[in-house]
């Protein structure tokens, strides 16, 4: 059994100005603040001598490579991102940034979506991916307008209420 895994779709590389800033605030973090004091305490935790029976010194070695990997990926993608900061021309259909509200057409449910870059998601506060089959099936649409999605509960029919775009 191998641990080949087949690569993944590539993610659209757009994002909001908020979004940017908030990745670019995480890598300064990470770089300027906390990787200086992770180094600071693996070079204590490596003074103390055995390295083979050091919890401290693996645990930081660790932490150092986490820290590492992450500030390599920003470091990359803020590169790549596109930052979206203009509105669409026609702000009545659903387009990347867009705040859409949407009907359940077979349990009434109401749910309230923003389309946001696939760095910037968040489940809590109903930011999905543009990548998201949900977002990609409500991409042009209109108020009033029904469309058909397959999603993990099944395939549902949803009624778009609202579309709004945040100044």
């Amino acid at each position: 059994m191998s641990r080949w895994r087949p690569p993944s779709a590539a993610s659209t590389a757009v994002i909001t100005r908020a979004g940017f800033e908030r990745l670019r605030d995480e890598l300064n973090l990470l770089w300027k603040q906390r990787r200086p004091e992770v180094v600071k305490a693996l070079t204590a935790a490596a003074a103390e001598g055995d390295r083979s029976e050091n919890a401290e010194y693996t645990y930081r070695k660790k932490q150092l490579g986490e820290i590492d990997r992450r500030v390599r990926y920003l470091s990359k993608r803020l590169e790549i991102l596109k930052v979206v900061e203009t509105r669409p021309s026609d702000p009545d259909a659903v387009y990347f940034g867009a705040s859409v509200e949407v009907e359940d057409e077979t349990s009434g449910e109401v749910s309230h979506y923003r389309l946001v870059g696939p760095d910037e998601t968040d489940a809590r506060a109903a930011w999905i991916s543009i990548d998201s089959p949900l977002a990609r099936a409500m991409l042009g649409k209109r108020i009033d307008d029904v469309f058909e999605v397959d999603l993990p509960a099944g395939r549902r029919r949803l009624l778009v209420l609202a579309v709004s775009y945040p100044p």
